[in-house]
């Protein structure tokens, strides 16, 4: 057993320990499955996962998230998020994620001011407070408490963490929600959203494993693999299958990225809707 991870399980329990009772917001990643490990061991029953269920989470990462609290021991409590509904969330600004987390977090609330809870965590990690995260804010004004930020710890730590506390999804690739998909100004619908987790559900059948499909204007899919899947996609059979399906669906045009897949990839058009 690595001391030092070791050590690093026993301050973040210790820092969730001085809380009297939390809900750790909850999408069974490998970021808030640390928090929810570290949250149980440190507080027990007192310690629940809150799992928001909206238009934009995959039933794929639904199901993964209930499997996982399971695992854990956790409690584990599913909540209808409406933020669909919120006309600023659906304009799919570059604040597209602070309407959501506002959504989500006054849902968990609610629910825990209801229930007799005092905190809600989140799994935001050290690295996240160096990329574009209006979701931070939001969280900050509804104090939301970040344990592994405020102990610096990184995405690679939490990995290690992951491990230490013997999750199966230590090495799960990041799977950020459905609209994250979207290009921004295209607007955020539940008719887009499915389309998009049905055509990944496809490429993941296909045996690809890090995919991603990005919608831009026009219904152009713009389809992200990891480099080393880039050839396997390029495949005669392979292609002319994912070209079929995805027209199937009802995209226009299909693209592949030779840049591979990365994540925030939707990032990089910030200065230009900003500057709109």
């Amino acid at each position: 057993m690595n001391l030092e991870v070791e050590l690093l399980a026993r301050k973040l329990i210790d820092r969730i320990h001085l809380l009297e009772s939390v809900a750790v917001a909850f999408s069974g990643g490998v970021d808030s499955g640390v928090v929810a490990a570290a949250a149980y061991r440190a507080l027990g029953d007192r310690a629940v996962a809150i799992t928001g269920v909206g238009d934009a989470v995959a039933q794929s990462e639904l199901a993964n998230a209930r499997d996982v609290a399971q695992a854990i021991g956790i409690r584990h409590v599913e909540l209808a998020t409406h933020e669909i509904q919120d006309a600023n969330y659906v304009r799919n600004d570059a604040n597209r994620c602070y309407h959501c987390k506002t959504n989500l977090y006054s849902t968990l609330i609610r629910w825990t001011t209801k229930n007799g809870y005092r905190s809600i965590l989140s799994g935001a990690n050290f690295d996240d407070l160096g990329d574009y995260r209006p979701g931070l804010q939001a969280a900050s004004e509804h104090q939301v408490v970040n344990p592994l930020a405020e102990l610096e710890i990184n995405k690679t730590s939490v990995r290690r963490l992951a491990n230490f506390f013997e999750l199966s999804i230590a090495d799960k690739p990041a799977s950020p929600c459905l609209a994250s998909r979207i290009a921004y100004g295209q607007s955020v619908t539940s008719e887009r959203l499915e389309r998009i987790e049905r055509a990944e559900f496809f490429l993941r059948n296909l045996g690809f494993v890090d995919v991603r499909v990005r919608l831009h204007a026009d219904d152009l899919a713009r389809l992200e693999f990891s480099v080393d899947e880039i050839l396997k996609a390029c495949e005669s059979s392979n292609r002319k299958a994912i070209v079929a399906h995805m027209k199937d669906l009802g995209f226009k045009f299909v693209t592949l990225d030779l840049g591979g897949r990365l994540s925030g990839s939707l990032n990089q058009m910030l200065p230009i809707i900003q500057s709109l």
